[in-house]
């Protein structure tokens, strides 16, 4: 499993950042009633939404991460988590974006899901 590159900061930003809990349960509507609801799994993702102030040369760490060592964003890798401070597994919901922030500085947004 890949690592999270240190040339990276380790955490992102505490401004931004959401965390999901796991989405577990699966509601049926009935007729009359009440919809009953019961657990269909075990262990599911929590997603995150976070963002990170990066140099030009730190995005083009990360895209080289996601892009290559990543496969395209496909692969898990290892990461703290932002909240915790624990490590975990990590992978991408969605390519990460950049927008400028200031001169040679971005704002770049991460999609990231914990895995079980």
């Amino acid at each position: 499993m890949a690592a999270w590159p240190t040339s990276l900061p380790a955490r992102p930003l505490v401004r931004g950042l959401t965390e999901g809990f796991p989405n577990v349960a699966l509601r049926t509507e009935m007729d009359h009633g009440p919809a009953k609801m019961r657990r269909r799994f075990t262990a599911a993702v929590r997603p995150f939404t976070a963002s990170m102030v990066l140099s030009a040369a730190q995005v083009t760490a990360l895209e080289t991460f996601y892009v290559t060592t990543l496969e395209g964003g496909t692969a898990v890798f290892s990461f703290t988590h932002p909240r915790t401070g624990a490590a975990g597994s990590f992978r991408f919901t969605a390519p990460p974006t950049v927008q400028a922030y200031s001169p040679g500085f971005y704002d770049v947004a991460l999609n990231l899901e914990l895995m079980p």
